[in-house]
C-alpha cells in the first residue's frame, strides 16, 4: 500500500519489525565478537552485508510500481542467500528467521509466501541442531515463530483489505457528494431559470403584447392617418419582439422530464412541429438511463439547436437521433439551407450565438462537438458526451 494509506497499526508493525531485525543482528554480532579468533570476522563481514542488503529494501519500496515487485523479489532473495551463509558462520544468525518470516508473508503473494516461511524454518531448525544437537526447544521455538508469523500476516492483510475497501467507500461517497451538489446546482439552475421565464411573461412578454393590441386598435381607429406607415412599423417590430421573448420563455421553461427524455423531445418536436410546421422525425430509445442533469443538458442542446433550425435554417424535415451506450451520442440533421462553419470563427453576430452557446455547455460537460454543414446542403450537427458529464 502508499505509504499516505497506512493506518498507525500497519507503521507500528513495520517499526516492529525493524527493530526485531536489529536487535537480532545485534545478537550475532555481539556474538562474534567474542569469537574473533575464529569464524568472528566473516560472520561481522556477512553481518554487516546483510544489514546494507536490509536496508537497501528502502530504496527498493520507492521505486516505481512497475518495477517494484520485480526488484522487490530480486532483494528478498539476495537477502535470504546473504542470511544463509551468515546461518552457516554463526547458529545465532537461525534467529533471523523470525523477521524473514514476516518479509516474506508481506512480499510474496498467497500460498507462495506461507511456502517460503516453511521452507525457511526448517533451515532454521537444521541450523541450530547443526552445531548443538537438536532439542525441543531449537524445534518447537521456530515452528511456534512460524505460526505466529502466519497468524500475524493473515491479520496484516485483513486489515489492508480492510483499508482498501475503506478507501473505496470514501471515493464512492466523495463521488456521491459531488453528483448531489451537481444535481442541487442544476436544480437551482432550473428554478432560477423557470422563475426568470414567469417574470419575462408577466412583463416584458405582456407589454409587447399590449403595445402590439394599441397600436393596430390606432390603425383602425385613423386608417388615413400620414403616420400610420410608421404605426404599422412599430406594430411589426413589437409583433417580432414578442415572438422572440417567446421563444426566450420556451426555451427558459423546457417540457417536463418527469416522464424521462424521451417523453420531452417528443413533446418538443410536437411544439415545433405545431408553431413552425417543421416536421422532426425523433430516433431515440423508449428508455434512457441518464442522470437527470446530464438529461437536462441534453435536452437544452436540442432546443438550442432547434432554435437555429427555425431562425436560420428555412428547413422543411429535421431529424433527432440519440443513442447511449458508453458513451452519449446526439446528432441533429436538417433539410436546411446549410452555411461555411468556417465563417463562426469570424462572426461577431447573434447568428452564431446560439451554436457558441451549445459549445460552450458541451465543453463543461467533457464532450466534443461536431458540426458538418455545407451551404445549401443541410446541417448535421454531432454531440458526443460521456456519462459522467452531468458532474462536471
Amino acid at each position: 500500500m502508499a505509504e499516505h494509506e497506512l493506518t498507525p497499526v500497519f507503521t507500528g508493525l513495520r517499526i516492529g519489525l525493524h527493530t526485531l531485525t536489529a536487535v537480532l543482528l545485534g545478537v550475532v554480532v555481539v556474538g562474534a565478537l567474542t569469537d574473533l579468533d575464529g569464524r568472528g570476522l566473516a560472520t561481522l563481514a556477512a553481518a554487516t552485508v546483510f544489514a546494507v542488503v536490509y536496508l537497501l529494501g528502502g530504496q527498493v519500496a520507492r521505486m516505481p510500481a512497475q518495477r517494484r515487485h520485480r526488484a522487490t523479489v530480486v532483494w528478498l532473495t539476495g537477502l535470504t542467500l546473504v542470511w544463509l551463509c551468515l546461518l552457516v558462520l554463526s547458529p545465532e544468525a537461525a534467529y533471523l528467521v523470525f523477521p524473514l518470516f514476516f518479509l516474506y508473508l508481506h512480499v510474496l503473494p498467497g500460498p507462495a509466501g506461507a511456502a517460503a516461511v516453511v521452507a525457511v524454518v526448517v533451515v532454521a531448525i537444521i541450523g541450530l541442531g547443526w552445531r548443538d544437537g537438536f532439542t525441543v526447544g531449537g524445534v518447537v521455538g521456530p515452528l511456534v515463530g512460524a505460526g505466529v508469523a502466519l497468524l500475524i500476516g493473515l491479520g496484516y492483510r485483513a486489515l489492508e483489505r480492510e483499508a482498501v475497501e475503506r478507501e473505496r467507500l470514501v471515493a464512492e461517497l466523495i463521488a456521491t457528494r459531488d453528483r448531489l451538489a451537481a444535481t442541487e446546482r442544476e436544480q437551482g439552475m432550473l428554478a432560477e431559470r423557470s422563475r426568470l421565464a414567469r417574470e419575462i411573461h408577466d412583463t416584458v412578454a405582456q407589454g409587447l403584447s399590449s403595445i402590439q393590441m394599441l397600436l393596430h386598435a390606432t390603425e383602425r381607429a385613423a386608417p388615413d392617418h400620414p403616420g400610420n406607415e410608421h404605426i404599422r412599423l412599430a406594430r411589426e417590430t413589437a409583433a417580432a419582439n414578442l415572438a422572440d421573448t417567446r421563444r426566450f420563455i420556451r426555451e427558459l421553461a423546457p417540457p417536463s422530464l418527469d416522464e424521462g427524455l424521451p417523453s420531452a423531445l417528443r413533446r418538443l418536436a410536437e411544439s415545433h412541429r405545431a408553431r413552425t410546421g417543421l416536421v422532426i422525425d425523433l430516433d431515440v430509445p423508449e428508455r434512457v438511463e441518464l442522470p437527470m442533469d446530464l438529461q437536462t443538458s441534453l435536452l437544452r442542446i436540442v432546443q438550442g439547436a432547434l432554435a437555429n433550425v427555425d431562425q436560420h435554417a428555412r428547413a422543411t424535415h429535421a431529424t433527432v437521433a440519440l443513442e447511449a451506450g458508453e458513451v452519449v451520442t446526439l446528432e441533429i440533421t436538417d433539410d436546411g439551407v446549410g452555411f461555411d462553419p468556417s465563417s463562426l470563427a469570424t462572426d461577431g453576430g447573434t447568428d452564431s450565438f446560439g451554436l457558441r452557446a451549445i459549445g460552450e455547455r458541451v465543453d463543461q460537460l467533457g464532450g466534443v462537438l461536431l458540426l458538418d454543414s455545407t451551404p445549401g446542403a443541410g446541417t448535421t450537427l454531432r454531440v458526443t458526451l460521456p456519462l459522467d458529464g452531468g458532474l462536471s
